[in-house]
C-alpha cells in the first residue's frame, strides 16, 4: 500500500491563558515536548504548511524541516466565551447547528480545501503535512469524506493528532496521538 500523501496534524497542546484570544495561544511546556515526538512520525520528504496561530506553527516548528503558514488552515472564526460549555457548543456547531457570530461551515471547508489544494500542487508528489485545527479539520473533512458523525470524531481528536487522509476512498484514520 502506498505512503498517504495528505496528513493532517491537530496542535499540540497550547498554554491556555482566558484573558487573552486563542488564536495568540502558544504551545505549553508538554505540548512542546509531544510536538518534538511528533517528529519522528512525519515523512521525511514531506511538504509542512501550518495555520498562522502559533499553537499550530509551532507544532510543526520544531520539527526543523521548512515549513509555509497558510491563513486558510486558521481555526474557525468565532464569538465565543470562555467558559465551561465550550465542548457542548463546538460539537453542536461541527454537527451542523448555526451559531450567531461564527463562521459559517462552508465558508470554512471552501478555504480548508482551498488551502490543501494548493499545498497539493506545490508539493509536486511530495506527502503533504498540514497543521491545524479540531473544529476547521472536521467541518472540511465532512465535506470532502463525508464523516459519519463528525461531532465524535472531533471528540475524539487529541493534542496533537496524526491523521493520514485518503481522499480517493473517501477515509482518514489515525497515525498516532501524543500527550
Amino acid at each position: 500500500m502506498p505512503e498517504p500523501a495528505l496528513y493532517l496534524v491537530r496542535h499540540s497542546l497550547p498554554a491556555m491563558d482566558p484573558a487573552t484570544d486563542p488564536a495568540t495561544w502558544e504551545l505549553g511546556a508538554g505540548g512542546r515536548g509531544a510536538a518534538r515526538r511528533l517528529r519522528e512520525h512525519l515523512p521525511a520528504s514531506a511538504m509542512l504548511v501550518a495555520s498562522p496561530e502559533p499553537k499550530a506553527w509551532q507544532t510543526l516548528s520544531i520539527t526543523g524541516n521548512g515549513l509555509r503558514r497558510d491563513r486558510r488552515l486558521r481555526e474557525v472564526n468565532r464569538i465565543e466565551p470562555f467558559d465551561d460549555d465550550f465542548r457542548d457548543r463546538r460539537r453542536r456547531y461541527v454537527c451542523g447547528e448555526a451559531l450567531p457570530g461564527w463562521e459559517p461551515r462552508s465558508e470554512v471547508a471552501s478555504r480548508f480545501a482551498a488551502a490543501v489544494s494548493e499545498a497539493q500542487r506545490q508539493a509536486g508528489g511530495r506527502p503533504v503535512v498540514l497543521a491545524t485545527h479540531g473544529m476547521a479539520m472536521t467541518v472540511w473533512l465532512a465535506q470532502a469524506i463525508g464523516l459519519a458523525d463528525p461531532g465524535a470524531f472531533w471528540a475524539d481528536l487529541r493534542l496533537p493528532d496524526l491523521l493520514a487522509v485518503d481522499l480517493a476512498g473517501r477515509a482518514v484514520g489515525r497515525v498516532l496521538h501524543l500527550t
